[in-house]
């Protein structure tokens, strides 16, 4: 076929147009060795990078905690292996921290994630509840010092009091951190010094004071240093400056509220959570008034319950996440978030924020 022919038949445009379009797709191709960038909001969900909008230090970045480590992570090198720990510690009783969600699978799907196979429909499938604690410790920092080294016991993430989210296992593993619900559900450590009943000791005069300016602000007692705060000079203050009084568990209690930056971190991780496990409802449990169920679940209640809940709507000696957290103001902040209501959530879904692959 001549040249003429070719340009009559098109042929020839097709081929100068397609050329150009190849030549671009191969050079957008990752060469290698080159690094895979990260926006620093990402928690990993069965293998995958998943955005928060939310500053978040994975158990792999510089200053994170790592829960697959078997040593005690505050304890001098030299004696914080396995064995020196079980010696000297009565808490610990296995290297592990944590194990494999195992209910409601097959022995094949059972054999096939016990070295690591977990798919995102799969862990769909088995992840159902975000349950809500307070860390008691007050820092994220000895939060994990006291599960890590002195408990044997392990959560997915921790909120500090600057709002700073850290990570310390992969959603798929089965983290302990609260009996019944473990393989069923992703737990948070909220830092926070908990809440005390009226006349009960507390350590409110330690962590709280009352500045010049009527402000309550957060003091972190010297003997915890700067806290371990990835925030420089960060001040924090109780979303509410006076102590909030509530009935959980039967019990009138006494709690500071969490800061406006753990607030505004959780709403963003909530907010993820139920956009990646479907089964995870944006609620919490409510009494036939619609008002927020006070005490531990009943049994067949609990067993069927999908969505947010406190470690005290699991069990009976727990208080967590205690009276002053607002429940209505998350769930609220988080379904906006979820149905496009803020700028933020339109702007992370436009930039393909929050997704993942089935």
């Amino acid at each position: 076929m001549s040249i003429n022919a070719l340009f009559r038949s098109g042929i020839f445009l097709i081929v100068c147009v397609l050329a150009p379009w190849k030549s671009a797709e191969v050079q957008a191709r990752p060469q290698p060795g080159t690094f895979a960038r990260r926006r620093g909001d990402e928690i990993v969900v069965a293998g995958q990078f998943v955005h928060t909008g939310t500053p978040v230090v994975l158990w792999m970045d510089p200053g994170g905690y790592d829960a697959y480590r078997v040593e005690r992570r505050f304890t001098p090198i030299e004696v914080s292996n396995w064995e020196a720990s079980e010696e000297e510690v009565n808490g610990l009783s296995t290297p592990n921290r944590y194990n494999l969600r195992t209910n409601g699978l097959s022995a094949e799907e059972i054999e096939r994630v016990r070295g690591g196979g977990w798919d995102l429909p799969l862990l769909r499938r088995v992840v159902d509840q975000f349950v809500i604690h307070l860390d008691v410790a007050g820092t994220s920092r000895q939060c994990f010092k006291v599960l890590q080294d002195q408990r044997g016991l392990s959560v997915h993430f921790m909120l500090d009091l600057d709002g700073t989210i850290y990570q310390t296992l992969d959603l798929k593993e089965r983290a302990w951190h609260a009996t019944t619900s473990n393989s069923r559900s992703v737990g948070v450590e909220i830092a926070n010094v908990g809440a005390y009943a009226v006349a009960e000791k507390s350590p409110f005069a330690d962590w709280y004071a009352v500045g010049t300016n009527g402000e309550t602000r957060i003091t972190i007692p010297a003997r915890y240093g700067d806290g371990g705060l990835r925030t420089e000079c960060f001040e924090g203050h109780p979303k509410r400056p006076e102590p909030v009084t509530g009935t959980i568990q039967g019990r009138e209690l006494l709690q500071y509220d969490f800061t406006p930056q753990q607030y505004k971190a959780l709403i963003k991780l909530t907010a993820t959570l139920c956009k990646v496990f479907p089964k995870i409802h944006c609620d919490y449990p409510r009494d036939s008034d619609g008002k927020l169920i006070s005490q531990k679940l009943p049994d067949e209640t609990l067993k069927s319950y999908e969505g947010l809940l406190g470690h005290f709507h699991i069990q009976t000696d727990k208080v967590d996440p205690g009276p002053a957290f607002q429940w209505d103001y998350v769930i609220e902040h988080a379904r906006r978030l979820l149905h496009g209501g803020m700028s933020e959530a339109a702007d992370a879904t436009s930039k393909g924020h929050m997704r993942v692959r089935d």
